[in-house]
Protein backbone atom coordinates (compact mmCIF):
# COMPACT_ATOMS: atom_id res chain seq x y z
CA UNK A 1 0.00 0.00 0.00
CA UNK A 2 1.38 3.36 -0.85
CA UNK A 3 1.44 6.68 1.52
CA UNK A 4 -2.23 7.26 1.59
CA UNK A 5 -2.23 11.07 2.71
CA UNK A 6 -1.35 13.06 -0.48
CA UNK A 7 -0.05 17.04 -0.40
CA UNK A 8 -3.85 17.74 0.46
CA UNK A 9 -5.49 14.85 2.24
CA UNK A 10 -6.66 11.08 1.73
CA UNK A 11 -8.33 10.73 -2.40
CA UNK A 12 -9.85 8.72 -4.68
CA UNK A 13 -13.03 7.50 -6.20
CA UNK A 14 -15.51 7.34 -3.30
CA UNK A 15 -16.70 3.95 -2.23
CA UNK A 16 -13.60 2.57 -4.09
CA UNK A 17 -10.54 3.89 -2.88
CA UNK A 18 -12.33 6.23 -0.22
CA UNK A 19 -14.12 3.76 1.52
CA UNK A 20 -16.53 4.36 5.11
CA UNK A 21 -14.40 2.01 6.45
CA UNK A 22 -11.38 4.12 5.82
CA UNK A 23 -13.08 7.22 6.67
CA UNK A 24 -14.25 6.35 9.74
CA UNK A 25 -11.05 4.05 10.81
CA UNK A 26 -8.83 7.57 10.04
CA UNK A 27 -11.02 9.58 11.91
CA UNK A 28 -10.66 7.48 14.75
CA UNK A 29 -6.96 7.57 13.96
CA UNK A 30 -6.64 11.21 13.75
CA UNK A 31 -8.67 11.70 17.66
CA UNK A 32 -5.71 9.10 18.90
CA UNK A 33 -3.21 10.42 17.44
CA UNK A 34 -4.10 14.35 18.82
CA UNK A 35 -4.70 12.85 21.97
CA UNK A 36 -1.67 11.75 22.46
CA UNK A 37 0.05 14.45 20.74
CA UNK A 38 -1.64 16.80 23.81
CA UNK A 39 -4.00 18.34 21.08
CA UNK A 40 -6.89 17.05 23.92
CA UNK A 41 -5.22 17.64 27.36
CA UNK A 42 -7.34 19.16 30.00
CA UNK A 43 -10.24 19.01 27.89
CA UNK A 44 -13.56 17.58 26.17
CA UNK A 45 -12.08 17.63 22.64
CA UNK A 46 -14.34 19.04 20.12
CA UNK A 47 -14.68 18.89 16.14
CA UNK A 48 -15.70 20.59 13.09
CA UNK A 49 -16.89 18.82 10.50
CA UNK A 50 -17.48 19.66 6.95
CA UNK A 51 -18.17 18.54 3.74
CA UNK A 52 -18.71 19.72 -0.27
CA UNK A 53 -22.10 18.80 -1.60
CA UNK A 54 -21.29 15.26 -3.79
CA UNK A 55 -23.47 12.98 -3.10
CA UNK A 56 -20.55 10.58 -1.43
CA UNK A 57 -20.24 13.35 0.84
CA UNK A 58 -23.13 11.92 2.56
CA UNK A 59 -22.17 8.70 3.83
CA UNK A 60 -18.70 9.79 4.12
CA UNK A 61 -19.80 12.46 6.92
CA UNK A 62 -21.41 9.56 8.46
CA UNK A 63 -18.22 7.83 8.58
CA UNK A 64 -16.18 10.63 9.97
CA UNK A 65 -19.18 11.85 12.67
CA UNK A 66 -19.29 8.04 13.58
CA UNK A 67 -15.35 7.69 14.03
CA UNK A 68 -15.25 10.89 16.18
CA UNK A 69 -17.59 10.44 18.35
CA UNK A 70 -16.87 6.81 19.04
CA UNK A 71 -13.71 8.78 20.39
CA UNK A 72 -15.58 10.57 22.71
CA UNK A 73 -14.81 13.82 20.53
CA UNK A 74 -18.08 16.47 20.43
CA UNK A 75 -19.00 17.01 16.56
CA UNK A 76 -20.18 20.15 15.47
CA UNK A 77 -21.18 19.20 11.96
CA UNK A 78 -21.68 22.63 9.42
CA UNK A 79 -22.91 20.52 6.47
CA UNK A 80 -22.50 21.83 2.76
CA UNK A 81 -19.38 24.74 2.92
CA UNK A 82 -16.43 25.72 1.59
CA UNK A 83 -12.56 24.34 2.46
CA UNK A 84 -11.68 27.18 3.80
CA UNK A 85 -15.02 27.97 5.75
CA UNK A 86 -14.52 24.48 7.72
CA UNK A 87 -10.61 25.89 8.12
CA UNK A 88 -12.01 29.34 9.62
CA UNK A 89 -14.47 27.83 11.56
CA UNK A 90 -12.14 25.39 13.58
CA UNK A 91 -10.11 28.60 14.50
CA UNK A 92 -13.22 30.63 15.17
CA UNK A 93 -15.01 28.15 17.54
CA UNK A 94 -11.82 27.02 19.07
CA UNK A 95 -12.11 23.65 18.49
CA UNK A 96 -9.55 20.89 18.70
CA UNK A 97 -10.07 19.26 14.61
CA UNK A 98 -11.59 20.54 11.89
CA UNK A 99 -12.51 17.88 8.94
CA UNK A 100 -13.43 18.70 5.27
CA UNK A 101 -14.63 16.16 2.93
CA UNK A 102 -14.09 17.07 -0.71
CA UNK A 103 -11.78 16.03 -3.53
CA UNK A 104 -11.79 19.73 -4.70
CA UNK A 105 -11.57 20.06 -8.10
CA UNK A 106 -11.65 16.58 -8.95
CA UNK A 107 -14.97 14.89 -10.95
CA UNK A 108 -17.64 13.74 -9.13
CA UNK A 109 -16.94 10.18 -8.53
CA UNK A 110 -13.67 10.95 -5.77
CA UNK A 111 -13.76 12.65 -2.55
CA UNK A 112 -11.26 13.25 -0.31
CA UNK A 113 -10.96 13.76 3.18
CA UNK A 114 -8.76 16.69 4.71
CA UNK A 115 -8.13 17.22 8.44
CA UNK A 116 -7.10 20.33 9.88
CA UNK A 117 -5.29 21.18 12.97
CA UNK A 118 -6.46 23.62 16.09
CA UNK A 119 -6.34 27.22 14.67
CA UNK A 120 -7.15 25.94 11.24
CA UNK A 121 -4.00 24.86 9.91
CA UNK A 122 -3.07 21.56 7.82
CA UNK A 123 -1.99 19.21 9.69
CA UNK A 124 2.33 18.62 9.82
CA UNK A 125 3.27 15.93 8.12
CA UNK A 126 4.82 14.45 10.50
CA UNK A 127 1.32 14.17 11.88
CA UNK A 128 -0.68 12.45 8.92
CA UNK A 129 2.32 9.83 9.13
CA UNK A 130 1.44 9.25 12.55
CA UNK A 131 -2.41 9.02 11.34
CA UNK A 132 -1.51 6.92 8.50
CA UNK A 133 0.56 4.54 10.55
CA UNK A 134 -1.89 4.39 13.78
CA UNK A 135 -5.13 3.48 10.84
CA UNK A 136 -2.96 0.71 9.06
CA UNK A 137 -1.42 -0.50 13.04
CA UNK A 138 -5.01 -0.59 14.57
CA UNK A 139 -7.34 -1.14 11.99
CA UNK A 140 -5.71 -2.99 8.61
CA UNK A 141 -3.23 -5.09 10.44
CA UNK A 142 -4.50 -5.21 14.10
CA UNK A 143 -0.73 -5.30 15.25
CA UNK A 144 -1.53 -2.89 18.16
CA UNK A 145 -3.16 -2.72 21.47
CA UNK A 146 -6.72 -2.26 21.23
CA UNK A 147 -7.90 1.79 21.50
CA UNK A 148 -9.62 2.11 24.55
CA UNK A 149 -13.31 3.39 23.72
CA UNK A 150 -15.25 5.75 26.28
CA UNK A 151 -18.29 4.90 27.04
CA UNK A 152 -21.64 6.01 28.85
CA UNK A 153 -21.18 10.44 29.17
CA UNK A 154 -17.80 10.18 27.77
CA UNK A 155 -18.47 9.47 24.10
CA UNK A 156 -18.64 12.29 21.68
CA UNK A 157 -21.72 14.18 20.82
CA UNK A 158 -22.94 15.40 17.87
CA UNK A 159 -25.28 18.50 16.72
CA UNK A 160 -25.47 20.37 13.22
CA UNK A 161 -24.09 23.73 13.67
CA UNK A 162 -26.03 25.95 11.38
CA UNK A 163 -24.68 29.31 12.30
CA UNK A 164 -21.55 28.53 10.71
CA UNK A 165 -22.89 29.52 7.48
CA UNK A 166 -23.45 33.25 8.59
CA UNK A 167 -20.45 33.69 10.62
CA UNK A 168 -18.35 32.56 7.81
CA UNK A 169 -20.22 35.22 5.76
CA UNK A 170 -20.16 38.03 8.03
CA UNK A 171 -16.06 36.64 8.36
CA UNK A 172 -15.88 37.82 4.69
CA UNK A 173 -17.42 40.89 5.05
CA UNK A 174 -15.57 42.26 7.70
CA UNK A 175 -12.22 41.80 6.02
CA UNK A 176 -13.11 43.57 2.92
CA UNK A 177 -11.29 47.19 2.62
CA UNK A 178 -14.38 48.68 0.94
CA UNK A 179 -17.75 47.57 -0.92
CA UNK A 180 -18.13 46.73 -4.15
CA UNK A 181 -21.24 48.97 -4.84
CA UNK A 182 -21.62 49.64 -8.83
CA UNK A 183 -20.06 46.78 -10.20
CA UNK A 184 -21.79 43.81 -11.69
CA UNK A 185 -20.46 40.44 -11.24
CA UNK A 186 -20.58 37.01 -12.50
CA UNK A 187 -19.82 33.95 -10.65
CA UNK A 188 -19.19 30.74 -11.23
CA UNK A 189 -20.04 28.10 -8.30
CA UNK A 190 -18.79 24.99 -9.77
CA UNK A 191 -22.33 23.41 -8.20
CA UNK A 192 -20.04 23.23 -5.60
CA UNK A 193 -19.53 24.19 -1.86
CA UNK A 194 -19.44 27.64 -2.21
CA UNK A 195 -22.78 27.61 -3.69
CA UNK A 196 -24.70 29.62 -1.34
CA UNK A 197 -21.84 31.42 0.40
CA UNK A 198 -20.07 33.35 -2.34
CA UNK A 199 -23.27 35.13 -4.25
CA UNK A 200 -24.68 35.92 -0.40
CA UNK A 201 -20.95 37.60 0.41
CA UNK A 202 -20.92 39.37 -2.66
CA UNK A 203 -24.51 40.78 -2.34
CA UNK A 204 -24.03 41.62 1.38
CA UNK A 205 -21.15 43.48 -0.25
CA UNK A 206 -22.93 45.75 -2.47
CA UNK A 207 -22.48 44.17 -5.84
CA UNK A 208 -25.07 42.63 -8.48
CA UNK A 209 -24.41 39.42 -8.78
CA UNK A 210 -25.17 36.63 -11.82
CA UNK A 211 -24.91 33.36 -10.55
CA UNK A 212 -24.14 30.09 -13.11
CA UNK A 213 -23.07 26.49 -11.46
CA UNK A 214 -25.38 27.02 -8.26
CA UNK A 215 -27.66 24.66 -8.49
CA UNK A 216 -25.77 21.78 -6.90
CA UNK A 217 -27.62 18.04 -7.32
CA UNK A 218 -24.66 16.04 -5.81
CA UNK A 219 -23.63 14.72 -9.06
CA UNK A 220 -23.02 18.04 -11.23
CA UNK A 221 -20.15 19.12 -9.05
CA UNK A 222 -17.33 20.47 -11.47
CA UNK A 223 -19.08 19.38 -14.46
CA UNK A 224 -18.26 21.55 -17.59
CA UNK A 225 -18.44 24.80 -14.96
CA UNK A 226 -15.77 26.12 -12.44
CA UNK A 227 -12.24 27.38 -12.38
CA UNK A 228 -11.10 24.29 -14.38
CA UNK A 229 -13.83 25.05 -17.18
CA UNK A 230 -14.35 29.00 -17.81
CA UNK A 231 -15.73 29.04 -21.12
CA UNK A 232 -19.19 29.44 -19.71
CA UNK A 233 -18.07 32.23 -17.40
CA UNK A 234 -16.77 34.21 -20.45
CA UNK A 235 -19.67 33.88 -22.07
CA UNK A 236 -22.06 35.13 -19.29
CA UNK A 237 -19.49 37.92 -18.24
CA UNK A 238 -19.56 39.29 -22.04
CA UNK A 239 -23.79 38.40 -22.69
CA UNK A 240 -24.42 40.33 -19.37
CA UNK A 241 -22.19 43.48 -19.64
CA UNK A 242 -20.16 42.69 -16.67
CA UNK A 243 -17.43 44.04 -15.22
CA UNK A 244 -15.50 40.94 -14.10
CA UNK A 245 -16.62 37.15 -13.31
CA UNK A 246 -15.32 34.85 -10.50
CA UNK A 247 -14.64 31.02 -11.24
CA UNK A 248 -14.16 28.79 -7.94
CA UNK A 249 -13.99 24.89 -7.75
CA UNK A 250 -15.52 22.47 -6.02
CA UNK A 251 -14.68 23.13 -2.79
CA UNK A 252 -13.85 26.87 -3.14
CA UNK A 253 -10.69 27.20 -2.25
CA UNK A 254 -9.65 28.60 -5.76
CA UNK A 255 -10.31 31.66 -7.71
CA UNK A 256 -9.66 32.24 -11.33
CA UNK A 257 -11.46 35.45 -13.06
CA UNK A 258 -12.41 36.87 -16.20
CA UNK A 259 -12.17 40.75 -17.35
CA UNK A 260 -15.19 42.53 -18.88
CA UNK A 261 -13.91 41.42 -22.39
CA UNK A 262 -14.07 37.42 -21.55
CA UNK A 263 -10.39 37.08 -21.31
CA UNK A 264 -8.90 34.86 -18.13
CA UNK A 265 -7.12 36.56 -15.43
CA UNK A 266 -5.09 33.45 -13.66
CA UNK A 267 -3.76 33.15 -10.55
CA UNK A 268 -0.43 35.17 -10.98
CA UNK A 269 -2.23 38.23 -11.79
CA UNK A 270 -4.44 37.93 -9.31
CA UNK A 271 -1.26 37.91 -7.14
CA UNK A 272 0.01 40.76 -8.94
CA UNK A 273 -3.32 42.93 -8.74
CA UNK A 274 -3.35 42.26 -4.48
CA UNK A 275 0.14 42.26 -4.28
CA UNK A 276 0.25 46.07 -5.84
CA UNK A 277 -2.87 46.42 -3.42
CA UNK A 278 -1.74 45.21 -0.30
CA UNK A 279 1.96 47.21 -0.81
CA UNK A 280 -0.14 50.65 -1.39
CA UNK A 281 -1.89 49.74 2.40
CA UNK A 282 0.89 49.02 3.88
CA UNK A 283 -0.24 45.41 4.54
CA UNK A 284 2.41 43.59 2.11
CA UNK A 285 4.59 42.52 5.01
CA UNK A 286 8.32 42.23 3.88
CA UNK A 287 7.16 43.64 1.23
CA UNK A 288 7.23 39.70 -0.44
CA UNK A 289 4.97 37.63 -2.10
CA UNK A 290 4.99 33.83 -2.30
CA UNK A 291 4.86 31.85 -5.68
CA UNK A 292 6.38 28.80 -6.85
CA UNK A 293 8.52 27.56 -9.31
CA UNK A 294 5.67 27.64 -11.71
CA UNK A 295 4.64 30.74 -11.42
CA UNK A 296 4.82 32.67 -14.66
CA UNK A 297 8.10 34.65 -15.18
CA UNK A 298 5.85 37.54 -16.35
CA UNK A 299 4.82 37.94 -12.52
CA UNK A 300 8.46 37.71 -11.26
CA UNK A 301 9.86 40.34 -14.26
CA UNK A 302 6.53 42.61 -13.24
CA UNK A 303 7.17 42.68 -9.19
CA UNK A 304 10.11 43.06 -9.45
CA UNK A 305 9.31 46.31 -11.49
CA UNK A 306 7.36 47.00 -8.90
CA UNK A 307 10.03 46.82 -6.08
CA UNK A 308 8.21 43.73 -4.64
CA UNK A 309 10.39 40.81 -4.16
CA UNK A 310 8.99 37.02 -5.24
CA UNK A 311 9.47 33.74 -3.11
CA UNK A 312 9.52 30.60 -5.06
CA UNK A 313 9.01 27.36 -3.33
CA UNK A 314 8.18 23.63 -4.67
CA UNK A 315 4.78 23.75 -6.08
CA UNK A 316 1.53 23.21 -3.58
CA UNK A 317 0.08 25.51 -1.36
CA UNK A 318 0.85 23.75 1.32
CA UNK A 319 4.62 24.73 -0.07
CA UNK A 320 3.39 28.12 0.14
CA UNK A 321 1.77 28.22 3.40
CA UNK A 322 4.43 26.83 5.08
CA UNK A 323 6.86 29.47 3.77
CA UNK A 324 4.48 32.40 4.53
CA UNK A 325 3.93 31.32 8.02
CA UNK A 326 7.63 30.99 8.51
CA UNK A 327 8.95 34.14 6.92
CA UNK A 328 5.49 36.22 8.16
CA UNK A 329 5.10 36.59 4.61
CA UNK A 330 1.15 38.12 3.82
CA UNK A 331 0.03 36.81 0.32
CA UNK A 332 1.32 34.03 -1.65
CA UNK A 333 -0.45 31.50 -3.67
CA UNK A 334 -0.45 29.35 -7.17
CA UNK A 335 -1.05 30.24 -11.12
CA UNK A 336 -3.81 27.56 -10.43
CA UNK A 337 -5.65 30.20 -7.72
CA UNK A 338 -4.64 29.04 -4.43
CA UNK A 339 -4.20 32.09 -2.77
CA UNK A 340 -3.57 33.04 0.71
CA UNK A 341 -4.16 36.09 2.43
CA UNK A 342 -2.67 34.79 5.94
CA UNK A 343 -3.93 37.46 8.24
CA UNK A 344 -7.71 36.47 7.05
CA UNK A 345 -7.24 32.82 6.44
CA UNK A 346 -5.08 29.91 6.95
CA UNK A 347 -5.64 28.30 3.40
CA UNK A 348 -6.48 29.24 -0.08
CA UNK A 349 -9.85 30.92 0.07
CA UNK A 350 -11.29 31.26 -3.50
CA UNK A 351 -14.57 33.63 -2.06
CA UNK A 352 -12.08 36.10 0.02
CA UNK A 353 -9.81 36.28 -2.84
CA UNK A 354 -12.79 37.05 -5.61
CA UNK A 355 -14.03 39.72 -2.92
CA UNK A 356 -10.75 41.28 -2.72
CA UNK A 357 -9.66 41.72 -6.52
CA UNK A 358 -13.69 43.02 -6.94
CA UNK A 359 -12.84 45.83 -4.04
CA UNK A 360 -9.48 46.51 -5.80
CA UNK A 361 -11.49 47.68 -8.82
CA UNK A 362 -14.11 49.09 -7.09
CA UNK A 363 -11.79 51.36 -4.72
CA UNK A 364 -9.70 52.49 -8.43
CA UNK A 365 -12.52 52.53 -10.61
CA UNK A 366 -10.29 50.32 -12.92
CA UNK A 367 -11.08 47.54 -15.22
CA UNK A 368 -9.86 44.70 -14.37
CA UNK A 369 -8.02 44.37 -17.87
CA UNK A 370 -6.07 47.45 -16.81
CA UNK A 371 -5.15 46.22 -13.43
CA UNK A 372 -4.41 43.18 -14.56
CA UNK A 373 -1.75 44.25 -16.89
CA UNK A 374 0.53 45.08 -14.12
CA UNK A 375 1.63 41.73 -15.65
CA UNK A 376 2.48 40.49 -18.73
CA UNK A 377 1.61 36.54 -19.13
CA UNK A 378 4.65 34.90 -21.12
CA UNK A 379 3.65 32.27 -23.44
CA UNK A 380 4.22 29.28 -21.37
CA UNK A 381 4.68 25.32 -22.81
CA UNK A 382 3.76 22.33 -20.70
CA UNK A 383 4.99 18.90 -22.32
CA UNK A 384 4.50 15.61 -20.07
CA UNK A 385 7.03 13.14 -21.15
CA UNK A 386 5.85 9.71 -19.63
CA UNK A 387 7.42 6.40 -18.97
CA UNK A 388 11.25 7.81 -18.02
CA UNK A 389 12.95 7.40 -15.33
CA UNK A 390 12.11 10.58 -13.61
CA UNK A 391 14.93 10.15 -10.93
CA UNK A 392 17.70 11.05 -13.26
CA UNK A 393 16.66 14.40 -14.00
CA UNK A 394 19.47 16.07 -12.14
CA UNK A 395 22.17 13.42 -12.89
CA UNK A 396 22.04 13.15 -16.71
CA UNK A 397 24.86 14.64 -18.31
CA UNK A 398 23.07 14.88 -21.95
CA UNK A 399 20.54 16.51 -20.39
CA UNK A 400 22.13 18.76 -18.49
CA UNK A 401 23.58 20.43 -21.74
CA UNK A 402 20.35 20.78 -23.07
CA UNK A 403 18.91 22.57 -20.70
CA UNK A 404 21.99 24.98 -20.86
CA UNK A 405 21.90 25.07 -24.13
CA UNK A 406 17.68 26.00 -24.06
CA UNK A 407 18.47 28.62 -21.26
CA UNK A 408 21.25 30.28 -23.20
CA UNK A 409 19.08 30.69 -26.86
CA UNK A 410 16.17 31.94 -24.11
CA UNK A 411 18.52 34.29 -22.68
CA UNK A 412 16.45 36.55 -20.23
CA UNK A 413 13.17 36.85 -21.66
CA UNK A 414 12.22 32.97 -21.10
CA UNK A 415 13.10 30.18 -18.48
CA UNK A 416 13.47 26.14 -18.66
CA UNK A 417 12.01 24.17 -16.06
CA UNK A 418 12.20 20.20 -15.81
CA UNK A 419 10.04 18.58 -12.68
CA UNK A 420 9.57 14.77 -12.11
CA UNK A 421 5.75 13.89 -11.18
CA UNK A 422 5.26 13.39 -7.70
CA UNK A 423 2.69 10.16 -8.60
CA UNK A 424 3.38 9.27 -11.78
CA UNK A 425 7.04 8.02 -14.05
CA UNK A 426 6.76 10.86 -15.82
CA UNK A 427 8.66 14.51 -15.95
CA UNK A 428 7.10 17.49 -16.70
CA UNK A 429 9.03 20.23 -19.25
CA UNK A 430 7.81 23.58 -19.01
CA UNK A 431 9.49 26.44 -21.39
CA UNK A 432 8.38 30.15 -20.97
CA UNK A 433 9.67 32.50 -23.96
CA UNK A 434 8.60 35.70 -25.21
CA UNK A 435 7.04 34.39 -28.57
CA UNK A 436 5.01 31.08 -28.51
CA UNK A 437 6.55 29.43 -31.06
CA UNK A 438 9.73 29.69 -29.46
CA UNK A 439 8.46 28.49 -26.55
CA UNK A 440 7.04 25.27 -28.70
CA UNK A 441 10.19 24.63 -30.67
CA UNK A 442 12.38 24.15 -27.57
CA UNK A 443 9.96 22.69 -25.33
CA UNK A 444 9.73 20.35 -27.89
CA UNK A 445 13.30 19.30 -28.64
CA UNK A 446 13.62 19.16 -24.87
CA UNK A 447 10.89 16.60 -24.78
CA UNK A 448 13.27 14.60 -27.22
CA UNK A 449 16.31 14.51 -25.14
CA UNK A 450 14.02 13.50 -22.19
CA UNK A 451 12.75 10.49 -24.01
CA UNK A 452 16.13 9.57 -25.29
CA UNK A 453 18.40 10.37 -21.97
CA UNK A 454 15.96 8.92 -19.55
CA UNK A 455 13.82 6.53 -21.15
Amino acid sequence: MGRLFGTDGVRGTANADLTAELTLGLSVAAAHVLAEAGTFEGHRATAVVGRDPRASGEFLEAAVVAGLASAGVDVLRVGVLPTPAVAYLTGALGADLGVMLSASHNAMPDNGIKFFARGGHKLADELEDRIEAAYLENTVHRTGAPWARPTGAAVGRVRDYDEGFDQYVAHLIGVLPNRLDGLKIVLDEAHGAAARVSPEAFTRAGAEIVTIGAEPDGLNINDGCGSTHLDLLKAAVVEHGADLGIAHDGDADRCLAVDAAGEEVDGDQILAVLAVAMREAGTLRENAVVGTVMSNLGFKIAMEREGISLVQTAVGDRYVLESMKEHGYALGGEQSGHVIVLDHATTGDGTLTGLMLAARVASTGRSLADLAGVMRRLPQVLINVPDVDKSRVTTSAELATAVSEAEEQLGSTGRVLLRPSGTEPLVRVMVEAADIEQARAVAGRLADVVKSALG
